[in-house]
């Protein structure tokens, strides 16, 4: 649904959409690619046949004829053949689950100077991917490129999962209790709440928290402790704000009459204070929330 609202925002919108699904119980390399290649007329790529067989996964293909670079390779030319003169977007849906393969090619792709396609991807944190090194390496290269934003998507707060019933229940106006129920045993998370509102929410909203939960929603866990609160020195503010405003390291040198090596130990500092990958992150950090400065 997220991945749908930003395609429909879109202007211009993009004359091509290539998307993927992995298969998760029978991983294969490539499995992204191939789905994005499934059905697809390939008769005017130039990449040649034999290979563009092996990504494709077709059946007959032998699978031991490529060296692994080469194959990547193949892969990233396949992927910008595809996109053309664009405008394209290519769609990663949960990038924790891609195998390897994968992983390497939308990292790579990320990278393609010029490429007209804006890479949109979704993805739960690294540490519960199939290979989460690997994917927090992917992540850390797509946000590093220019212009890229990372976003971390919050729990819906009370206010938003009453919103959430209002829509599903118009006819039946859901109590507060009920709101609040259902709010602390799905912990406001999205996903949660549309798979008890899938398997409880088609009798009425008092199912909701009389129901047993399903059992694929492992709720037993500990809730996350709060980050501590990010304190940031006067001058670490001020160069965070010539970040937002989009300043190199040579514009924020000059402005704040610093040396070009401090504000590089000053920007290193924030990326790592505010758990950022890039500037451009650092710089959406900052307007979503409000630093602590020390006293």
């Amino acid at each position: 649904m997220l991945a749908a609202t930003a395609l429909a925002t879109l202007q211009p919108r993009p004359s091509v959409v290539l998307a993927g699904t992995a298969r998760l119980h029978e991983a294969a390399p490539y499995d992204w690619l191939a789905a994005v290649l499934d059905g697809r007329d390939l008769s005017r790529l130039s990449v040649p046949a034999a290979p563009l067989a092996w990504l494709a996964q077709h059946p007959d293909t032998q699978r031991e004829r490529y060296a692994p670079g080469a194959l990547l390779r193949m892969a990233v030319r396949t992927v910008r053949e595809l996109v053309d003169v664009g405008p394209a977007v290519i769609l990663v849906e949960d990038l924790h689950a891609l195998d390897p393969a994968s992983l390497n090619l939308i990292a790579e792709v990320g990278a393609v100077p010029g490429l007209p396609a804006l890479v949109l991807v979704t993805s739960q944190p690294p540490e519960v991917a199939a290979s989460p090194q690997l994917a927090a390496r992917t992540l850390a290269r797509l946000s590093s490129a220019p212009g890229s934003v990372r976003q971390h998507l919050s729990p819906f707060t009370p206010a938003e999962v009453a919103e959430v019933l209002a829509q599903v229940y118009p006819e039946l106006p859901v109590p507060n209790p009920v709101v609040q129920r259902v709010w602390k045993r799905t912990r406001g998370n999205p996903y949660w709440l549309r798979e008890l509102l899938a398997t409880a929410g088609a009798v009425a909203p008092t199912a909701l928290h009389r129901r047993p939960l399903p059992r694929h929603l492992r709720l037993s866990r500990p809730e996350p402790r709060p980050e501590p609160a990010v304190e940031l020195t006067a001058r670490e503010r001020e160069v965070l704000s010539c970040l937002t405003q989009g300043m190199s390291n040579k514009g924020i040198a000059r402005s704040l009459g610093i040396s070009i090596r401090t504000v590089t130990v000053h920007v290193s500092n924030l990326l790592r204070k505010t758990r950022s990958q890039s500037r451009t992150e650092a710089a959406l950090w900052a307007v979503q929330n409000a630093p602590t400065g020390r006293p």
